[in-house]
C-alpha cells in the first residue's frame, strides 16, 4: 500500500492534512482510492501525566487542537497541559483514575460534548511484578484492573459517543496501548504480560467489530521506552527509545490507520522470531528472565 500526503496550501495545512491510500480490491484486482480523515482536532489521552501519554499530548499540541488529558498525578498533569497550551492547543487537565468506570464515562461524555472526539488514546497502564507465589494473584488482579479494565472504561463510552454521530463514522479513532510483552509472555512479569496480551487481542478484535461503523482501532505495541514505568526495571532493556520518538512513531502509525503499531523494528523482529520457535526453545530463552525464582507457597 502506497501513501501519498496531500497538503493544502494553507497556513493551517497541518490540521487539515489528508492522506490518499491505494489498496487492491479482491473483486476486480484494481486499485481502490481511500482518503483518510484529517489530523485529529479533539483528542483524549489517559496516562498523560508522564511517559508516552505526555509525549503524545505535546506532539499533537498546536493551534486548533483541543486536548483532554487524564492522569493520577494532578501536578504533573497540569504541567503537561500548561506546556500544551504554550504550544497553542486548548488543553484540559482532568486528574482521574481509569479504574473508576463511572468517572471515566462522565469524563469521556463531557469531553465529547465540549469538542467531538476524533481520537481517544487509552494509554494508562501499570507494571507490577511479584517476587513470591503469594503475590501473583494480587499483581495479576491489579494489572488487569488498570491495563485492561482501564481501557474498557474509556474505550466503550468513547465508541458510544462516536456512534451517535451517525454511521459510517468518518472522524473517530481509538488507540489501545499494549506492549511487545503482549506477544510473548515474560517470566519476570507474568501479570504485565497477560494484561497486555489481553489488551492486544481485544484491540485487534475491536478493530474488526467496529469497521462497519467507520471507527478505526489501532493497537500500540512498543518495546522498551524511556518512561517512569521502566524507571525501576532492573532487567536488560535493549533498543530503548525516548518517549518523544515513541510518540512520533505512534502518531505516524495512527495517521496511516495501521492496525498494529509495533516498534522499534528490532523488537518487532525478535517478537516475530520468537513466535516461530518451538515451545521448548522459547522456554529455555524465557527462563533466565524469571530469576530469582518465585518464593513462598501458593494460596490455599
Amino acid at each position: 500500500m502506497a501513501l501519498r500526503p496531500r497538503i493544502p496550501k494553507s497556513t493551517n495545512a497541518c490540521l487539515r492534512k489528508t492522506y490518499t491510500c491505494y489498496t487492491f480490491t479482491l473483486k476486480n484486482n484494481n486499485l481502490r482510492r481511500v482518503t483518510l480523515p484529517p489530523s485529529p482536532k479533539s483528542i483524549l489521552i489517559t496516562g498523560a501525566s508522564s511517559g508516552i501519554g505526555a509525549a503524545l499530548a505535546r506532539h499533537y499540541a498546536q493551534a486548533g487542537v483541543t486536548l483532554f488529558l487524564g492522569g493520577r498525578d494532578a501536578q504533573r498533569l497540569e504541567a503537561v497541559a500548561a506546556d500544551c497550551r504554550a504550544r497553542g492547543a486548548e488543553a484540559h487537565a482532568h486528574p482521574s483514575d481509569v479504574a473508576d468506570a463511572e468517572a471515566m464515562r462522565a469524563w469521556v461524555e463531557g469531553s465529547d460534548a465540549t469538542a467531538p472526539l476524533n481520537l481517544v488514546v487509552a494509554n494508562a497502564g501499570i507494571a507490577l511484578g511479584a517476587t513470591s507465589v503469594d503475590g501473583l494473584h494480587e499483581a495479576a488482579m491489579d494489572s488487569f484492573a488498570i491495563n485492561v479494565g482501564g481501557i474498557l472504561n474509556v474505550v466503550h463510552p468513547a465508541v458510544a459517543c462516536m456512534a451517535k454521530r451517525g454511521q459510517p463514522v468518518t472522524d473517530g479513532q481509538i488507540a489501545i496501548m499494549s506492549s511487545i510483552m503482549g506477544y510473548v509472555g515474560v517470566a519476570r512479569s507474568p501479570a504485565y504480560s497477560y494484561s497486555k496480551g489481553t489488551a492486544r487481542l481485544y484491540g485487534q478484535s475491536l478493530r474488526g467489530a467496529l469497521r462497519h461503523m467507520g471507527v478505526r482501532v489501532s493497537v500500540i505495541c512498543p518495546g522498551y521506552v524511556d518512561t517512569p514505568l521502566n524507571q525501576y526495571n532492573t532487567s536488560p532493556m535493549p533498543f530503548m527509545v525516548t518517549s518523544e520518538k515513541a510518540a512520533e512513531i505512534i502518531a505516524k502509525g495512527l495517521a496511516r490507520n495501521k492496525g498494529r503499531i509495533t516498534f522499534p523494528w528490532q523488537i518487532r523482529l525478535i517478537g516475530r522470531v520468537l513466535h516461530c520457535l518451538p515451545n521448548a526453545l522459547v522456554d529455555r530463552i524465557n527462563t533466565p528472565w524469571g530469576r530469582p525464582p518465585l518464593e513462598g507457597s501458593p494460596p490455599e
